[in-house]
């Protein structure tokens, strides 16, 4: 254990750590999961990884079959794609709420946020097409939760994170995500304007442009994908 994790509860360290190496990208679709294994690797007990692994399976990272245990969720085009559409329609609620409701503090978080991944985006830059900085990552994901943020229902922003989650699953397996051929940033700071001018509809807008252009490359990254991933299991 580092010094993030040793004040966990088994249970959620496994949650956590798992979590993390599938949502990153390191634990690929449809891997299996070995209870034994994972519980010496974490150093936890066997019912702390069967407790973990239930927690993943409640936020579709994991399935599990009767008789062959736990693996990596697998992943699909038309899911992809169911995926983007619940996001944009999460993320537009959240958003109107947001803007409704979201004050000074609010307005401080997405600025920041932003600016933040502002800076951190011309260092990505400099990194090979194939890689996405994790600093830039974390900010991204910041970003995104910064905007929504100001939304009050406990309920949609639960959901926002989980789809968030899940997208960002796929954009860690499909990078690159065709930097060369968007304005990324200048998405963002369109989205920033538009909150901050209180522009529900304008917001509404940019964000289902922004989502689809992203499912749109992500769909291009698992096609391109799908070869690399059937010579593997050749």
């Amino acid at each position: 254990m580092n010094e993030k994790t040793k004040g966990m509860s088994q249970t959620r360290l496994v949650f956590t750590h798992l979590r993390a190496a599938i949502v990153g990208g390191r634990l690929l679709p449809d891997a299996k999961l070995n209870i034994a294994a994972l519980a010496e690797e974490l150093d936890v007990s066997a019912g702390a990884v069967r407790e973990g692994l239930a927690m993943l399976e409640a936020e579709s990272l994991v399935v599990s079959e009767p008789a062959r245990g736990f693996r990596v969720s697998p992943i699909s085009e038309p899911e992809l794609e169911n995926l983007v559409q619940a996001r944009i329609e999460i993320e537009k609620l959240c958003l109107a709420e947001a803007i409704r409701h979201g004050g000074l503090e609010w307005e401080g978080r997405v600025v920041s946020a932003h600016h933040r991944l502002s800076r951190l985006a011309e260092l990505q830059h400099e990194l090979p097409q194939t890689l996405l900085s994790e600093d830039w990552t974390a900010a991204h994901a910041e970003f995104h939760h910064a905007l929504v943020s100001g939304c009050p229902n406990g309920w949609l922003l639960r959901m926002h994170l989980m789809l968030y989650q899940q997208s960002e699953r796929y954009r860690q397996l499909s990078a690159p995500l065709g930097g060369d051929r968007r304005d990324v940033r200048g998405e963002h700071q369109a989205l920033v304007d538009a909150v901050l001018g209180k522009d529900v509809q304008a917001a509404q807008a940019l964000i289902t442009e922004h989502l689809q252009t992203t499912g749109r490359l992500l769909v291009e990254g698992l096609r391109a994908r799908a070869p690399k991933a059937a010579k593997r299991r050749a």
